[in-house]
């Protein structure tokens, strides 16, 4: 045991932090190549520090991208062009709507079962409403929730120790949220410079008790200087300390909040784009498709069940017409690939809508959609608007595979069939459906969860 104590167990990456240098980094650390050819520093970021490299965390966020999405959608499908920079931040529909109802499925930091009871009680009207909240629900800061939100609606009385303090916490209700107003307080309170009330946050956050023990003097000193009485120091370095193991960063918490906001306005003022660009997202993950389909339907928007003749590869705005709601996309079918669904919208945009099966596979790539996805299309109810039930449709599969493989290869050698020519004018009799029983209602909502991951066109205890 000996032996193997002490030695490195593995070596592991952070997630977002990305190491800046002023020289070819090979010229002060020693790096490391990982089993996914991602070249790392093979000191920790204490190390790193120390060697006065800067390490910075930088995340991507899929709601940057679930809003570019939504952006997009709405001036394709309004005509409306929205900038994020431009929406206002005052806009009581959002806050209304969306954030004191706690309709906040898909609202970026907001989705908690836990934050929407917050919500709820709390009745958010403003931004920096938004912002307090993100930062107090975290464990630690979380037992201020109550008493914040008593503050907030006058069941409980606002007290400041000193005047200064006011400008400072009002807009937190007297509570310390944020390390800013730590360092601002003793900037203003104790004539601390900038820089050293930074100090001060750090000392207070990494609870370092000798450095703590310093700084307690020299503020009840400064504050002594500016007037004010020791006891008050005291009293107000006690707060400060308690709340600096919580305070969070405002301007961190600010960015999240305001990413919140937009999304928030999005789906209070465009909710079929903003859930659609939503639904996209998680395309691949069923569990997460369910749970906001389901808030379109408490939404009361409709989603409408695949269709090669209409649907995209993602999920699709309806803004206009009996059918508004969110079209299904094709590539949230299982088994289907982006290079089907571009093969049947290149067929579709050249030539209108499929009427048949065989029609189907005699315009699409074969290349690119196999025997596989069709059947897919087929139990997740895409291929209804074609001719016959699902039933008759899938029994003829191969024989519309066979067919369409031999008008490719006739269209690929310059012939056209022998046929041609006579059927153009009655297509659906070239190609008769077998008589078969269709399935009942129960097999296709089964065949529809298979492929989709829930039910469509309907649901079992209907």
């Amino acid at each position: 045991a000996e032996r193997l104590e002490g030695m490195a167990r593995n070596a592991s990456v952070h997630a977002a932090g990305v190491v800046i240098s002023p020289l070819p980094l090979r010229e002060i650390v020693p790096l490391y190549k990982t089993n996914k050819d991602e070249i790392v520093t093979q000191y920790d970021m204490n190390g790193l520090e120390k060697l006065s490299l800067l390490k910075m965390d930088f995340l991507g966020l899929t709601t940057l991208t679930i809003i570019a999405d939504a952006l997009k959608l709405i001036e394709r499908h309004r005509g409306v062009k929205l900038t994020v920079e431009e929406l206002p931040f005052d806009d009581q529909q959002t806050y209304s709507q969306i954030f004191s109802k706690a309709l906040t499925s898909g609202v970026f930091q907001f989705e908690s079962a836990g934050m929407r009871d917050v919500l709820r009680r709390y009745q958010p009207d403003r931004i920096e409403d938004l912002i307090a909240l993100n930062a107090l629900y975290r464990p630690g800061p979380m037992d201020m929730i109550d008493d914040f939100v008593d503050r907030k609606h006058g069941r409980k009385e606002v007290v400041y120790d000193v005047p200064e303090l006011k400008e400072i916490l009002e807009e937190t209700y007297g509570v310390m949220v944020y390390q800013e107003q730590v360092m601002q307080i003793s900037n203003r309170i104790a004539g601390y410079s900038l820089g050293d009330a930074d100090l001060l946050r750090r000392a207070m956050g990494k609870k370092k008790v000798e450095e703590m023990a310093k700084h307690r003097e020299l503020f009840v000193a400064g504050a002594k200087k500016n007037n004010h009485p020791a006891k008050k120091a005291e009293r107000i370095f006690d707060q400060m300390e308690k709340f600096a193991g919580y305070g969070f960063n405002k301007s961190h918490s600010a960015a999240y909040a305001y990413l919140a906001y937009v999304t928030a306005y999005l789906k209070a003022h465009y909710p079929i784009e903003f859930m659609s660009a939503l639904l996209t997202s998680e395309t691949g993950n069923t569990a997460k498709v369910v749970k906001y389909i389901n808030e379109c339907r408490e939404m009361r928007i409709r989603v409408l069940a695949p269709d090669v003749n209409s649907s995209d590869l993602d999920f699709t705005p309806v803004v206009s017409g009996p059918d508004e709601g969110i079209r299904f996309g094709l590539g949230a079918i299982k088994n289907v690939g982006a290079n089907a669904v571009e093969s049947i919208a290149k067929a579709r945009t050249a030539d209108g809508p499929f009427t048949s099966l065989y029609d189907f596979c005699e315009r699409v790539d074969l290349g690119a959609v196999n025997r596989r996805m069709i059947e897919s299309f087929i139990k997740a109810g895409a291929m209804d608007t074609l001719e016959g039930t699902r039933a008759q449709q899938m029994a003829v599969i191969d024989s519309a595979m066979e067919n369409g493989t031999r008008v490719w290869k006739d269209r690929a050698s310059g012939q056209s069939g022998l046929f041609a020519m006579l059927t153009a004018e009655q297509p659906a009799a070239e190609h008769p459906l077998p008589k078969v029983p269709d399935w009942t209602g129960p097999e296709k909502l089964t065949s529809e969860k298979e492929m989709l991951g829930f039910y469509i066109t309907g649901h079992p205890l209907d």
